[in-house]
């Protein structure tokens, strides 16, 4: 279960209106710069009817400095697009890309590149190593690009290694290193130059379960000490819930709901959200913080817990305290209580039962 969860609102990363269209001549569709139009879905359904493939549809989002933001979606949702379009590996047809309060879209090809090398770190499914180089000379290729001495380049590859777990194997070829293995030179490899945003583009995907676990405890373990800016695309709900700090998921392009995963959870906006958090282990990921009520008289005499709690640890407690638990918040105040009947109503307001019928009583 991840535990650092980013506190800062500093806005490191904006996407604003970014649209991606495929077809000759698709800036025609837009008329200001920025891509903002009154209404994107029926804008969207007009550029497709004349034979152009909207990858992307007025994406919009922000990355606060030193959160993990998670874009989900299935296969063609356009995840992998907006994620390219951020560093321009693909040229976005309109919007906007804040980086450190400058458009990046405004940028010359020479900038750009050297943005790459300074501020951007990138990973990708696919390794990408040289076969040729060592595990070392892979890691330090990128600092050999900035120009750095070789003297430094190595030591930054050495701190890097030592970060990832893969002392011993400095000297070793790709071909001599398990598929995780070569996924954590990888990740080394981009923080070498040691990027002011992290982007991860189904990293993990390519990996057999077990091993895939491990590299997401890895991935947490690292961000625990570097506080990066990360996004990372991914299409399991289940990874995401592991490493989000936030999450936004897209479908057709566009972005469908953008939240905590508790919110999603609990609150999903449509029915194609709700379906992703159908056999979601709920237990798992709220918290005492997520089923706080207001108290109805006195809790001094109730036990206390942490906010950061999470209900499956809290349920035994709750069966023996049935007037509730106290929820004490990081700096020691009391936000509210926690009872069973608020289990009950948070795991209510995420049901997909929205009949309204009530349910029939069995008598024995």
């Amino acid at each position: 279960m991840k535990t650092n969860v980013a506190d800062s609102k500093q806005v490191k990363l904006s996407c604003r209106n970014v649209w991606k269209v495929y077809g000759p001549g698709p800036e025609k569709f837009f008329n200001k710069a920025n891509g903002q139009v009154s209404d994107a879905a029926t804008h969207a359904d007009t550029i497709r009817k004349q034979q152009h493939i909207v990858a992307n549809a007025n994406v919009s989002f922000e990355v606060h400095a030193g959160e993990i933001f998670v874009i989900m979606g299935l296969s063609g949702s356009g995840k992998s697009t907006i994620v390219r379009c951020l560093s321009r590996l693909v040229e976005p047809t309109a919007g906007e890309i804040i980086l450190d309060g400058e458009n990046l879209l405004e940028k010359s090809a020479e900038d750009l590149i050297d943005i790459r090398r300074h501020k951007m770190g990138m990973v990708f499914q696919s390794f990408g190593l040289m076969p040729h180089l060592s595990v070392i000379d892979n890691i330090a290729f990128p600092l050999k690009l900035q120009g750095k001495p070789e003297q430094e380049r190595y030591a930054q590859a050495k701190r890097v290694i030592e970060l990832v777990g893969l002392q011993g194997r400095e000297n070793n070829y790709p071909k001599q290193l398990s598929g995780g293995q070569q996924q954590r030179v990888g990740i080394a490899r981009s923080l070498a130059v040691e990027p002011d945003i992290w982007f991860l583009d189904e990293p993990f995907s390519a990996l057999d379960p077990l091993i895939r676990k491990q590299m997401q405890d890895e991935f947490l373990h690292i961000q625990s000490k570097l506080h990066k800016s990360i996004v990372f695309i991914t299409h399991d709900f289940h990874e995401a819930l592991r490493l989000a700090d936030r999450m936004a998921i897209m479908r057709d392009g566009a972005i469908v709901q953008i939240g905590r995963p508790v919110d999603l959870i609990l609150n999903p906006v449509d029915d194609y959200i709700r379906k992703f958090t159908l056999d979601v282990p709920w237990e798992t990921i709220l918290t005492a913080a997520d089923i706080v009520e207001k108290p109805e008289g006195p809790i001094d005499a109730l036990k206390r817990v942490s906010c950061e709690t999470l209900v499956e640890k809290l349920l035994r407690y709750l069966a023996d305290n049935e007037q509730g638990l106290a929820v004490e918040a990081k700096d020691g105040s009391i936000l509210g209580i926690a009872t069973a009947r608020g289990v009950v109503k948070a795991l209510a307001s995420g049901s997909n039962d929205d009949s309204g019928a009530a349910p029939k009583i069995v008598q024995s």
